[in-house]
């Protein structure tokens, strides 16, 4: 429908939540292309009985002054966690580009587990030893499983 309408889709994610389907996608074209697939939306939820929703956005300015590191945690799975280390990188200032958790249980004991993924954007004049050290002592006293480290 998207090609259909003049339109072409720049960058999505899928993923399944539950026994439901998530999909976020951003869509590029003439604003004629827009106009066709924002009012397409509709019949196409209702044909497939889907949820869609849809949002303009503006292009986001490339930034120079950031250097991409990834953060990857596990732990037991506890409220919590998740607000914890996202709240210490909002704390510094630094944007969380992208984020992804799951929770599991553990192989071999069922113990309930819990991942987090994320991408972020660290300042050029940030010192990164202090970062990481303060990001490793929260993850100690926390008992989680961490690693922070440049994106390559």
């Amino acid at each position: 429908m998207i090609f259909d309408c003049g339109g072409n889709i720049k960058d999505s994610r899928m993923t399944t939540l539950g026994s439901e389907l998530a999909i976020i996608m951003l869509i590029s074209g003439h604003w004629n292309a827009i106009v066709k697939i924002e009012n397409a939306l509709p019949r196409l939820a209702n044909k497939l009985e889907l949820n869609i929703q849809n949002k303009r956005t503006t292009l986001r300015e490339k930034t120079q002054d950031m250097i991409p590191y990834g953060v990857e945690v596990v732990a037991v799975d506890l409220p919590g966690v998740i607000k914890d280390v996202t709240n210490f990188f909002f704390q510094r200032g630094i944007g969380i580009e992208d984020l992804y958790t799951i929770a599991y249980p553990a192989p071999h004991t069922g113990t309930p587990m819990s991942s987090l993924h994320m991408i972020v954007g660290v300042q050029t004049d940030t010192a990164i030893a202090t970062l990481r050290g303060e990001f490793m002592d929260l993850c100690d006293d926390l008992n989680l499983d961490a690693m922070l480290a440049p994106i390559k």
